[in-house]
């Protein structure tokens, strides 16, 4: 079993060690042995915590045979991405600027993680400052490699997380998402991904002492990728529930009362109607037989609410704060890094002050208009994006590439903009590729995202770890 370690999922891993059937060191060991096999190829894991995770590790072998009661993530390996803060590392952002930025202390969904028992082995890649684009290119470490396929991106902006934990490096990823950043790396590396309800974890996003502006105070939200969703359910337990460093996370049970049975679930295939590619189609339909099959009531509707409003009122709130920082911001991208943002600009520019008010009333619409739909339909199956994964930095090819980019990712941008709970579960493998949907729920609802992703993932399966390939 020692050989295997690193492909057991999470929860086995915290068993073993509770129950000594293993040591921590031994755990940790195991992936550090897969780090240095694969991550020359994959390049998800940017700067390896190996000594670092040995220590913690040794101090939970040490706890136990004291006699200590150990976590639920006892000797877990689990990567954190660049923008988390790990107490003593450097938080880059994927910036040559920002190399030396050591943090004083863990941000506190790492900080969750490290008290029920997890280990840190490592940060992971993104894309320079998360605005460079989808695929996981920075300034300071270069391209992450899907491990399922270099000639696609592993997407992101939390890829690098998704890569490790699809080749074994981590049984858990820590990223965060503002508008698919979990859900798609989880789909285009055949994982599953949480994207949480805005405030159910706490977290801390700041880069410096001040606080973002607004649009990054209720877009983006930390969240775990696990290779099952029952280890995706593991690490939300531990990471659900408020803290006096964040303001914004509420105490709210991380289970809600039961609904009435069956489930009614929303399908919609192609949202607004833009085109959805065959294979992501069946990708939604596989799933929803797997609902149908496990119980639930499953309809296809015409499509979510006012889908292009969230997706215009998004983009101008987004874009109308990035301007007032661009100036200092663009130099930090690199060489090349600014396009992603400049090509957003172009077609959705900023707004005045007036106008940029009047949009905030326009999100409180849109909320509402979910809710009510959510009230019909506690959860609204679909795609994380309407094409199959893409080439690295298609994004910022050209404006037509990056449109279409846009577009596919469209209801990941719209859920986040809302800020309900999604979580991402894979459905198969086509052409070698992994193929994914998300089921989105209710405000605080993510259990019952993640039990229907349990229904799918035992009708369709899972599909990692894997070895890298070329």
């Amino acid at each position: 079993m020692r050989n295997a370690l690193w492909k057991m999922p999470a929860r086995a891993q915290a068993r073993a060690v509770r129950t000594g059937e293993v040591s921590a060191v031994e755990l940790v060991d195991a992936h550090l042995a897969r780090i240095a096999e694969v991550n020359p190829a994959v390049n998800a894991v940017t700067q390896l915590l190996a000594e670092q995770s040995r220590g913690e590790a040794a101090e939970i072998d040490r706890r136990r045979a004291a006699g200590a009661e150990l976590g639920p993530l006892a000797g877990v390996p689990f990567t954190v991405k660049e923008t988390t803060a790990i107490e003593g590392v450097p938080t880059t952002y994927g910036a040559k600027r920002l190399r030396d930025s050591v943090a004083r202390s863990d941000a506190p969904p790492v900080a969750r993680l490290r008290a029920a028992g997890g280990i840190p082995v490592g940060h992971s890649n993104m894309p320079t400052l998360i605005l460079a684009g989808v695929h996981t290119r920075s300034e300071l470490f270069g391209d992450t490699a899907n491990p399922w396929s270099s000639a696609v991106t592993p997407g992101g902006t939390s890829g690098g997380d998704g890569a490790a934990v699809a080749s074994g490096m981590a049984a858990l990823g820590l990223g965060n998402d503002s508008g698919g950043s979990v859900r798609i790396p989880a789909s285009f590396c055949g994982v599953a991904g949480l994207k949480p309800t805005y405030g159910r974890f706490a977290a801390d996003h700041r880069i410096g002492p001040d606080d973002p502006s607004l649009a990054a105070q209720v877009l983006v939200v930390d969240g775990p990728l696990a290779r099952t969703v029952d280890d995706l359910r593991l690490a939300y337990e531990v990471l659900a529930g408020a803290d006096p460093r964040d303001p914004r996370a509420v105490p709210v049970p991380p289970y809600g009362d039961p609904l009435e049975r069956p489930l009614k679930v929303a399908m919609v295939t192609d949202p607004g109607g833009r085109g959805v590619h065959p294979t992501v189609r069946k990708a939604v339909e596989s799933a929803a037989d797997a609902l149908r099959d496990a119980g639930y009531e499953v309809s296809e509707v015409a499509d979510v609410p006012r889908l292009g409003d969230a997706l215009d009122t998004y983009g101008r709130m987004t874009l109308t704060e990035f301007a007032t920082t661009w100036p200092l911001v663009r130099p930090l991208l690199g060489e090349s890094g600014h396009r992603y943002v400049e090509m957003g600009m172009a077609r959705s520019g900023p707004v005045e002050l007036p106008d940029y008010l009047r949009l905030t009333g326009v999100r409180m619409g849109i909320q509402r208009d979910w809710a009510a739909f959510l009230d019909m339909y506690p959860l609204v199956l679909g795609p994380v994006f309407t094409e199959p994964p893409f080439a690295p930095g298609e994004e910022v090819r050209d404006e037509e590439s990056h449109q279409r980019v846009q577009h596919a990712m469209r209801l990941c941008t719209a859920t986040s903009f809302v800020g309900v709970p999604a979580v991402a579960v894979p459905t198969g493998v086509v052409a070698g590729l992994p193929y994914g949907v998300q089921l989105i729920g209710r405000s605080y609802r993510e259990d019952l995202c993640l039990e229907a992703a349990e229904e799918v993932e035992r009708r369709l399966g899972v599909h990692t770890p894997i070895d890298p390939r070329p």
